[in-house]
């Protein structure tokens, strides 16, 4: 039997797993190691260690094949960023390094992330920059993502935020998450995970479809051009999600309680 979610809305539901007591971060919050050590210890954890088991585990758990990464081969050295949809926990926190393969993928993660007792460092070491967790660390952060990009990093983010688990479909985003690929007028990609049945296993295959590259349109504003990335992207995600062909979670939208219904349409419905 498929496990049911039922929910209200499209944007402001999460309905990750986990429950974490999130720790404010310092507006001066430290997103690069300052020490070779560091360095050193981030850069073996992640290519020796880390990505190897990474395969594995996206293999065995979900017959994880990625579509299209050869888009990405001419954009290696100057770096681009990545969107995709939100729909696994754990696979979505590694999925953009094997996209990215064999560069480092960076992604913006929610600060629940590095909130984990006796975990930050590992979890900073895979690549996951924190948003900040007050107004006053925006600067700070996006500092970072300027860094990020003139190193020619690749830089993976979930517009949606939030995490509907096997969800086969895109729910709507906003174009700010898009300011930063605008401003710093690096390539945009999609990678969108998509679902497939699975003979024997008991989760489905997951297929990553890579698009792009999208700049924008030359010529206009940083503001116009995340307007434009956004609409390129949403449509592209849109296309790939619907070629899922399996549903592991029925998600069924119930009526939000807290709305009004007005009168003539309490009459048509036969509602009291």
């Amino acid at each position: 039997m498929k496990k049911v979610i039922t929910y209200t809305g499209a944007e402001a539901e999460d309905f990750a797993s986990w429950e974490i007591k999130q720790k404010k971060l310092p507006p001066d919050y430290a997103y690069f190691p300052k020490t070779f050590f560091r360095k050193g210890f981030a850069f073996v954890f992640y290519h020796l260690i880390a990505t190897p088991l990474v395969f594995l585990m996206q293999k065995i758990l979900y017959g994880e094949r990625i579509v299209g990464r050869k888009k990405l081969r001419p954009y290696r050295k100057s770096g681009y960023f990545l969107y995709g949809n939100h729909t696994r926990a754990a696979g979505d926190a590694y999925a953009p390094s094997l996209v990215a393969f064999p560069k480092k993928a960076y992604i913006l993660a929610n600060p629940d992330c590095v909130s984990i007792p006796g975990l930050r460092r590992v979890v900073e070491d895979l690549g996951a920059v924190p948003l900040p967790t007050s107004a006053a660390g925006w600067r700070n952060f996006r500092e970072a993502i300027r860094i990020h990009a003139e190193r020619g990093h690749v830089i993976a983010v979930y517009p949606e935020a939030h995490i509907w688990p096997y969800f086969t479909g895109i729910r709507p985003f906003p174009s700010a998450s898009f300011r930063y690929p605008a401003e710093e007028g690096k390539p945009v990609f999609t990678f969108t995970a998509v679902y497939r049945r699975r003979l024997f296993f008991r989760l489905p295959r997951v297929v990553l479809f890579i698009d792009g590259p999208y700049f924008g349109r030359e010529g206009a504003s940083a503001r116009e051009n995340q307007e434009i990335l956004c609409r390129q992207c949403r449509d592209a995600m849109t296309r790939r999600a619907s070629l899922s062909t399996y549903r592991h979670v029925e998600y069924r939208k119930i009526p939000d309680e807290t709305q009004t219904i007005p009168e003539d349409q309490k009459i048509a419905s036969g509602a009291e």
